[in-house]
Order: C-alpha cells, then sequence, then structure tokens
C-alpha cells in the first residue's frame, strides 16, 4: 500500500479499496428508515401532542353513553390495587409504620430520626396526613 506522490495514484490494493467503498449503498440496509428521511432539516423530532378536541373526536365520545369512563366524564370505579404508602419524612414507599408515633418510614435512617423528633412534630406531620393521633 503506497501512495506515489509523483504519479498521484493508488497502490492496486488501495484502489480495490475505494472502488469497493463506492459501491456501498448511501443508506445502511439494516436500518428500517434513516433519520434523515425520517426528520427533514428544521423538523420537530420531538412527540406531537392531540388536542382534546382532537382526542374526543378520534374516541367519538359523545356517542358513547354518559355512564362509561371518557375524557368528558372522569368518573371511574375505584382501584383494585391497594393504594400505595409513602414515608411522612423523605416521600419514598414506607414498608414501615411506627408503632409509637403511627408515622411510616422507609428505611431505619428515618426511623432513627421519627424517634428523635418532639411530640409537637410529630402532631405536624400526622395532621399533613389527615391521621392526627393524641400521643401518650
Amino acid at each position: 500500500m503506497k501512495w506515489h506522490s509523483s504519479i498521484g495514484e493508488y497502490s492496486s490494493m488501495e484502489l480495490e479499496v475505494v472502488k469497493a467503498e463506492m459501491v456501498l449503498a448511501p443508506t445502511l440496509p439494516f436500518k428500517k428508515v434513516q433519520t434523515a428521511d425520517k426528520y427533514p432539516k428544521g423538523q420537530s423530532r420531538g412527540r406531537q401532542w392531540k388536542h382534546l378536541r382532537h382526542l374526543l373526536h378520534a374516541a367519538d365520545a359523545f356517542s358513547m353513553p354518559p355512564d362509561r369512563p371518557n375524557y368528558l366524564n372522569i368518573q371511574s370505579p375505584p382501584s383494585i390495587y391497594p393504594t400505595k404508602r409513602y414515608c411522612d419524612i423523605t416521600g419514598f414507599e414506607a414498608p414501615y409504620v411506627d408503632p409509637r408515633t403511627k408515622l411510616r418510614y422507609a428505611d431505619p435512617e428515618v426511623f432513627k430520626q421519627i424517634r428523635m423528633l418532639p411530640d409537637e412534630y410529630v402532631q405536624r406531620y400526622l395532621a399533613l396526613r389527615n391521621a392526627a393521633v393524641v400521643l401518650r
């Protein structure tokens, strides 16, 4: 593989490589759609949001019975799944409840903090959850 600067031509092996590269297709066959074809210059790649009017028209919500849930009627039956319980201090899911204060907590570090809280603060946390309990 030599480049002859005086002649300005490729060696025979380099010439084969250059010819082979020119034969390749401009799009790759294993990709279904090239991004340049999918998103022409200046077009947004973000998701196009539909307005409520278009959703109602597509779902034909006006012809549905009034008791069936749709975009106009948000009434729906209660969930079959249990409600999630969150830690009163951190906001993470709380699998534990302190038996003395009734505060929910996510891990042992939070439990230590709960036990050090004054009763006044515990009452405030419980009031935020609408579960005010008189502590003894």
